[in-house]
């Protein structure tokens, strides 16, 4: 896809059978592989009640993903994706924009995005976007 997209961009919630279509869209924009990248995974979030999995697409076909979690006390950003054909159309701040927009309404005054330190892209996105980076707390994760 290598035409900007028109006013032909909409934003929808992911349904639970294109949990694999999902997946595959992640591998095609280059996502760094996680333990919760399973079929079985993506279906659970697009089922839970807190999440809201949403895709953009431009004529029928995903160009975006975003996922967004509310715990009853802060709002989570994961796995925002652009297709790397469909980068810098403002794709990714119509995604955001929405998810933060869903986020609000659940009760969230605070929104957290998860970021990996390597993808400076992704840094410079998330600034231009008014989030800032946290300097004083690191995330610990275990896989369970």
């Amino acid at each position: 896809m290598s035409n900007p997209p028109s006013n032909k961009l909409t934003i929808r919630p992911c349904r639970g059978d294109e949990a694999a279509a999902l997946l595959e869209f992640w591998q095609q924009a280059r996502a760094s592989a996680s333990v919760t990248d399973t079929v079985a995974d993506i279906e659970q979030a697009i089922a839970h009640g807190a999440s809201h999995v949403l895709v953009a697409e431009v004529d029928g076909r995903v160009v975006g993903s975003i996922i967004g979690s509310f715990d009853g006390w802060r709002g989570n950003i994961h796995r925002l994706m652009v297709h790397p054909e469909c980068r810098r159309q403002g794709i990714a701040r119509t995604l955001v924009k929405e998810v933060e927009r869903l986020l609000v309404r659940d009760g969230a005054k605070r929104i957290g995005a998860l970021v990996e330190k390597d993808h400076t892209w992704a840094i410079n996105f998330w600034q231009a976007a008014g989030y800032n980076a946290n300097t004083h707390l690191l995330r610990f994760i275990r896989n369970v």
